[in-house]
């Protein structure tokens, strides 16, 4: 059976128009439907409100006289204001649940020239969610002079190509803006990808605070200016961006740095000074070490988040200042604020979105993309380019993703181990002796650091306190069963299998002093018996 065809159409008040000279010799959009031979419609619903009656009347006359099998259903439709994107929406919805399609029998086309930008963009949006069922059909004039009534039609349906090459170009922009989040590093680790997704999305979309953690290195201020270059190029922001780290601001020199001074404030205060948070009025302002903060600063820069208001120090005028915030730490903010070192209301206002930032170490697959991103800004810092013989690179990679690399320092030490290995590469190869030497020093200044706090601060990135809700995620009701003395010592054992590649890699990781006494350790065996305990295995922990 063949299916009808049904046009559902706004009529155009201002299109559709045309008095007793222009009925026939000028392109009306609704008219121009019927005027097209090889486009056979056998009914069209047309909406119109009640003010337009007489019009709605004529066009269906003009299309009885044109399009004689064409009936014309009429639906009174009413909104107060046509302009209103709630009101159209909603009135356009509540028409789409009552009108009784049936696709079988009927093929449905939305005429989307006519009605308001908004009525036209809310039935965009009903048939891309399917709430009416149907294909779009777009309507304009005929060139000036084919002078043709009739004008052109085009059939655009959601569900095909135009449509998923629209989406193509959004998500090839998305992926532009991704690899400019990762300084166009092809990083390989997934949950450091997804992180930097979700940064990528809560840039485009939100303006509220972004709160980046992890260990010192890791990348925080480099994120941080990313993040603004990204947000500039969508024009979410016209400023500057101004940079501060904290744990370098003391007494009267912090706020006036932050919040300014006027002259006289302080001994040596000789003339008015704007301060940070003016100079990134309509801009973003990076906190580094934001948890450096002392009592005071942190209640100023609260209300200067709140009320983008404060005091300038000395000062009985308040400032105003329009900015971003971005806040890095690589201290525990929560369990400061626990300890009443750091204001639970700040902490409030700058954690609505937090990213923690994976250590070097953490990250073993990203070092080799990252080794190569190094060689090129040596070569651009020194103008001399240094590149591994094989046998050096594949050292070099061996030793770096070891368990024996701590990677304290994160990419600093990276950064500061290929600058060294690039100045003594002479005739710009690096081989396996450089690396080996190279390889000492780096060890040599990880050994002065305890072993619980590297694996605290270097491998796993995560403050004891966050144990509890790694094992309630894992175990959900069995938490509740689990001794006191037992939690801490499986939240290790957990971290551990998520930030190595294998038990066996996982098992020479937390074994490794006692694995020195046996002959033939059988680490592995051992890690998957101390799993089995708890009632979880490899997969599950992973």
């Amino acid at each position: 059976m063949t299916q009808k065809i049904v046009v559902i159409g706004m009529l155009g008040t201002t299109l559709d128009q045309g008095g007793s000279q222009q009925r026939w010799d000028r392109w009306r959009p609704t008219v121009a439907l019927g005027q097209h031979p090889d486009l056979l419609i056998n009914r069209l619903d047309l909406l119109y409100s009640e003010a337009h009656k007489r019009l709605a009347d004529t066009v269906a006359e003009d299309l009885g006289v044109v399009a004689p099998e064409t009936s014309v259903v009429r639906h009174n439709f009413e909104v107060v204001n046509p302009w209103d994107f709630e009101e159209v929406y909603a009135a356009l919805y509540d028409f789409a649940r009552s009108y009784p399609f049936d696709p079988e029998k009927e093929e449905y086309f939305v005429h989307i020239t006519t009605g308001t930008h908004v009525i036209q963009i809310c039935l965009f949006l009903l048939i891309e969610s399917r709430h009416i069922p149907a294909k779009l059909i777009q309507t304009g004039p005929s060139p000036k002079r084919e002078g043709n009534p009739a004008g052109t039609y085009g059939i655009i349906d959601l569900d095909l190509s135009r449509y998923d090459k629209l989406a193509e170009r959004f998500k090839q922009q998305t992926r532009r803006d991704l690899s400019f989040l990762k300084s166009g590093i092809e990083t390989r680790n997934i949950a450091f990808n997804s992180m930097i997704e979700r940064i990528e999305e809560v840039s485009a979309e939100s303006v509220d605070p972004i709160l980046l953690t992890g260990p010192t290195g890791a990348g925080k201020s480099r994120l941080a200016r990313l993040i603004y270059e990204l947000r500039k190029q969508r024009r979410l922001v016209r400023g500057n961006f101004v940079e501060v780290n904290c744990a370098t601001l003391r007494g009267d020199a912090a706020m006036s740095t932050l919040f300014g001074h006027k002259k006289g404030a302080f001994t040596g205060a000789i003339t008015d000074r704007n301060g940070l948070l003016r100079q990134a009025d309509g801009g973003v302002l990076f906190l580094d070490e934001v948890g450096e903060l002392g009592s005071d600063e942190q209640a100023m820069l609260l209300r200067a988040i709140e009320a983008k208001r404060f005091y300038p120090l000395g000062s009985d005028e308040e400032s105003g200042s329009d900015f971003q915030l971005i806040c890095g730490s690589n201290r525990p903010l929560e369990q400061m604020a626990a300890e009443g070192k750091f204001r639970e209301d700040l902490l409030a206002r700058v954690n609505i979105w937090t990213f923690r930032l994976p250590g070097l170490a953490q990250r073993p697959e990203d070092i080799e993309p990252n080794l190569d991103y190094e060689l090129d800004r040596h070569a651009e810092r020194s103008g001399k380019q240094a590149r591994f013989n094989r046998e050096a690179r594949e050292l070099f990679l061996s030793l770096a993703t070891s368990p024996e690399a701590l990677w304290h320092g994160n990419f600093r030490d990276l950064s500061a181990g290929v600058m060294r290995m690039g100045t003594l590469a002479r005739g710009g190869r690096i081989t396996a002796e450089i690396v080996k030497e190279e390889w000492r020093r780096l060890q040599g200044g990880w050994q002065d650091v305890p072993e619980r706090e590297l694996l605290l601060k270097g491998r796993t990135n995560v403050a004891m306190h966050d144990d509890a809700a790694l094992l309630r995620d894992l175990l959900g009701t069995r938490y509740a069963e689990l001794d006191l003395f037992d939690r801490p010592q499986l939240a290790c054992v957990i971290r551990a299998c998520r930030e190595t590649r294998s038990l066996s890699e996982a098992g020479r990781v937390l074994f490794a002093e006692s694995r020195k006494k046996k002959a033939r350790p059988n680490d592995a065996d051992r890690l998957r018996k101390y799993l089995a305990s708890f009632g979880l295995d490899w997969e599950s922990v992973r």
